[in-house]
């Protein structure tokens, strides 16, 4: 006789959810360690048509990022914004500058700019909401430092810096599941943990926004991904892509991530 488990009928990804794999390279790289990884990167990745790719270098990157992928799928993105469009904010970066630029992506909220520059949910939801009015997708983040506290922060964060979006803004968005506990320092979620975290973040969202808008939200998952772990975390159906740090700044290991099919993707593209 079949198991509980055999007998329950498994969630299949939806097919709409494009997998997104996006490189957040942090304080790390210059203009020519930029250009130098590109030409290591892109043999690698020239035939991949499964996933979306994005890396977002810093700003001082931004400009060889953008020559060395012009003409490819991979698309450049920004590590943070200001809400204002312009004004006498010295240091600060608005959405139409890193539009301009040539970016399509920009991350908002991660948990070093929460931790170390003090971002709040209500500044999250500002810098959201002056990204898609810049024409940027924000992948915005959110996730616990410890994890025991995962449901109730994870649903204190989308209340306050998602929940404010219009159904329209909404649908625009990507959301980036960080569980602070395990960045940097090697420690993954098991991928029943994530899975969990996932189904949370997209709980809120159909409570929020409905159960289309939901199931059409894509997540990723960020915390000490890397190429050994990867398979484990995409087979979850709930998890739609990673949002990548440390093994992100190497092109072989990055493009391993990129490259990996889970068997029902491969059965899509065959």
């Amino acid at each position: 006789m079949p198991s509980p488990e055999a007998r329950r009928p498994r969630r299949l990804k939806n097919p709409m959810r494009i997998p997104l794999i996006a490189a957040n390279w942090k304080m790390h790289k210059n203009p020519a360690g930029t250009t130098s990884f590109f030409q290591s990167f892109l043999p690698l990745v020239e035939t991949t048509v499964h996933c979306d790719i994005v890396i977002c270098p810093s700003f001082l990157d931004i400009e060889n990022a953008l020559a060395a992928t012009r003409g490819t799928r991979i698309r450049i993105g920004a590590q943070n914004l200001y809400w204002e469009t312009e004004g006498a904010f010295t240091g600060e970066i608005s959405g139409p500058m890193i539009k301009a630029a040539g970016c399509s992506y920009v991350i908002v909220g991660h948990s070093e700019r929460r931790r170390y520059f003090g971002e709040t949910d209500a500044g999250v939801l500002k810098k959201t909401v002056a990204a898609l009015h810049a024409g940027l997708t924000p992948i915005v983040c959110v996730g616990e430092r410890q994890e025991k506290n995962a449901p109730a922060t994870l649903a204190a964060q989308f209340q306050g810096g998602v929940a404010g979006l219009s159904n329209e803004q909404f649908a625009e968005i990507v959301i980036g599941y960080e569980p602070v506990w395990a960045i940097g320092d090697g420690e993954t979620a098991t991928p029943e943990v994530a899975a969990g975290a996932h189904e949370c973040i997209r709980a809120q969202a159909k409570a929020r926004f409905g159960a289309a808008a939901a199931h059409q939200l894509r997540i990723l998952y960020g915390g000490s991904v890397k190429p050994d772990n990867a398979g484990k975390l995409l087979a979850q159906p709930e998890i739609d892509g990673f949002l990548v740090g440390g093994a992100s700044l190497d092109p072989v290991s990055f493009a391993e991530l990129v490259n990996f099919e889970t068997p029902a993707q491969a059965g899509r593209a065959s």
